[in-house]
């Protein structure tokens, strides 16, 4: 289907009446997934409103979240604590950041290769 004949009101509708999801967005506009991608790269306007759109979804979910924890609902407080408070020690796993910089191997040189042999008797 052409670009032309589907318009990104169109595109931002369905994409919020599917949650966001790329897939179900693409099925009921009869596109590719490709297709939506391509568009959303090269059209700055609709990658801005469906972004908007993605991080109202997350504020929404944040809402019912918080929601559940002030019921004591303590699945929803243990996944809070384990996402936000994991500066505070709760995480069922340790996280490794490691800064490990490249080198590049160069051949031995004659001197070089006679010293290790001497070295390795």
């Amino acid at each position: 289907m052409k670009r032309n004949k589907i318009t990104n009101n169109k595109i931002l509708s369905v994409y919020e009446a599917k949650g966001c999801n790329v897939s179900a967005t693409c099925t009921a506009l009869r596109i590719d997934r490709k297709t939506l991608l391509s568009w959303r790269k090269s059209d700055e306007m609709l990658n801005d409103k469906m972004t908007e759109l993605e991080e109202s979804l997350i504020d929404f979910s944040e809402s019912k979240l918080i929601e559940q924890i002030s019921e004591g609902n303590l699945t929803a407080i243990i996944f809070h604590l384990k996402t936000k408070g994991k500066s505070r020690g709760y995480t069922e796993a340790s996280e490794v950041n490691a800064n490990v910089k490249s080198f590049q191997l160069r051949p031995l040189t004659e001197e070089e290769l006679e010293t290790l042999a001497k070295l390795n008797g």
